[in-house]
Formats: structure tokens, sequence, C-alpha cells
């Protein structure tokens, strides 16, 4: 599978704070990766690497064959940060002319503005403009020049759930047209339902990587979710519970186990499911005390 961008042994420190400790990251071809990790994991870190705005302490950082701080190989590039500042007095139309304005083969103004529902704002000045309507110019304006790679740093974060699912939408398009994205996200079902691959990052570490499934897999826990007239007590085989209402979910590695149990008893339970866990549950246990976790560790390599 061919690489478009990579890091290894990234190492990276601001003072006292080693926000990347000798990471190994590859980002395929043609696909959706996302980043994950608590707030400190080193995700904003490894993505400014990538786009060049900061260089590594030690380590290689390679994108599109070449170094993201050299002119040319940012001209193929298209980000979105996670905190973005406009002109106030621009208006929309002019913010989004200046950024076409340094690639090659920029969308074509009107085109990007309706792609991202921005047409009705192309005349208000940006000072004017929601918290929602600033993040939406800013997605629209790292697909501006039609980058082979795009790296989006929280994206969807202050939009409503229309606006982000359309964005999930325009994220299957690009996809589509051969274009390469890199996703940091707080909204675990985003991950989910967009990213070929995942990779979770943990206090400047890769925890784990792989597909979504193979990274589900990695905590070997199925989820038994029952209506029970009585709440279990004390039940074998159970890593964690959680109770909503009358119903109570069961993280086990031995569901088979853990039913035959209930059914030994006699607990009286009604509406049984049994599931594989959610990326976002996966993640939690993955991440379990990592983001204040300051000790050595050896770096797992993420695959592609």
């Amino acid at each position: 599978m061919d690489v478009v961008a990579r890091l290894h042994g990234a190492r990276k420190r601001y003072g006292d704070t080693e926000a990347l400790r000798g990471v190994d990251l590859e980002v395929p071809a043609g696909r959706v990766l996302a980043l994950l990790g608590p707030n400190g994991a080193g995700k904003t870190t490894a993505v400014q690497l990538l786009c060049g705005l900061r260089q590594a302490d030690a380590g290689t950082v390679e994108v599109l064959g070449g170094d993201p701080r050299q002119p040319h190989t940012r001209r193929q590039l298209g980000v979105t940060p996670q905190e973005t500042g406009f002109p106030e007095a621009l208006k929309v139309r002019e913010v989004v002319d200046l950024v076409r304005a340094h690639y090659p083969d920029p969308w074509p103004t009107d085109g990007l503005l309706s792609r991202f529902d921005l047409a009705d704002l192309a005349g208000r000045q940006t000072g004017g403009l929601s918290g929602g309507q600033k993040r939406r110019l800013a997605v629209a304006l790292a697909f501006a020049g039609r980058p082979r790679l795009v790296l989006l740093d929280e994206p969807t974060t202050g939009l409503d759930v229309d606006a982000r699912r359309g964005l999930w939408r325009l994220v299957g398009e690009e996809l589509a047209a051969g274009r390469t994205i890199l996703l940091t996200t707080h909204y675990l079902e985003e991950a989910e339902a967009l990213a070929d691959h995942v990779v979770v990052l943990a206090g400047g570490l890769v925890r784990a990587s792989g597909t979504v499934a193979e990274v589900k897999g990695r905590v070997e826990l199925t989820r038994v979710r029952a209506r029970f007239a009585v709440p279990p007590d004390a039940v074998p085989h159970v890593v964690r519970s959680a109770a909503d209402g009358d119903r109570t979910t069961l993280f086990t590695a031995d569901a088979d186990g853990l039913v035959r149990h209930l059914v030994r008893t006699g607990a009286d339970f009604s509406q049984l499911e049994v599931s594989p866990v959610s990326l976002e549950e996966a993640f939690l246990v993955l991440t379990a005390g990592e983001a204040c976790d300051d000790r050595p560790a050896e770096p797992e390599r993420a695959r592609s």
C-alpha cells in the first residue's frame, strides 16, 4: 500500500513536556486515517509536524515524498487547524479567493462555497460569522486547492448534527476523488463512520493501530446488555458495568460464560443483547489513565 505521509521515531518536547516520544505513523494513500487520543496525547503536535508548522526534535517527517516545510510540498496539502482566525473585515468570498491564489489548480470559488453551504454567506464579513459558520469556512479552505492530502484537526467542533453529517458526506466524496485524509476528532462515532484506519495516541505514544475492527479487537471485550429486575451483583467475568435506567451493560472477556452464569443462577432478565464493543468503549479502555501517565514505554509501530 502506498504511503503519502509518515512519522518515524518522531519526538517533540515543549519545555518539560514531551508531546511525542518516538512515534511511528503512516498515512496510507486514498484512505481516511483517524488519529485519536485524549487531551494532551500529542495529536495536534503530530498534525503540526506533518503540515510543516513545527519541526521534530528527533526522527523524520516525510509528506508526499518531501519535506512539509518546503513550499512545493505544502502546495499539495490542505489543512484545517484546531483553531483558526480570519481577518474580521474580509468577506467570506475574499478569504476563499485569498487561499485559492496559493494553489495552481484550485476549486472554483462559487463551487467551493456551494459545496460547503457557504454561498449565502459569501458577502458577509468573517467577523460576523457564528462559530459553526467559521468552522465550515475553515474546513472549506482545506479543500480549496484540490490537495492530495488533507489534514483535519477536530474539523467538526462547534458544528450541529446536520452540519457534521454533511461534512461526513463531503469527506466521502473527496475520498472517492482519490484524496487522502488524516482526521483528528473527539467524536468517536465520527471516526467509526469515516475511518479506514485508526491510530490511538496516549501520553505521546502509539497505543493501538489498525482498522476500526482491529482496534476494537485489541481490548478483547464484548458488551452484554439486558433489562434486569434486580441489578446483578458479583457477576463473574465482568470487567466493568454501566447502568442506564433499568438496563445494565456488562463488559466481559467471556460473554458465553457470563450468559451461562446468569441462566444458571436464575437471574431475572429480559431483552438480552450481546454485541462487540464500540470504538468509543475500546478507546476508553486503551487510554485509561494514559493522559497523565509519564512513565517511559516502548512505542508500537502504527501500521497501515
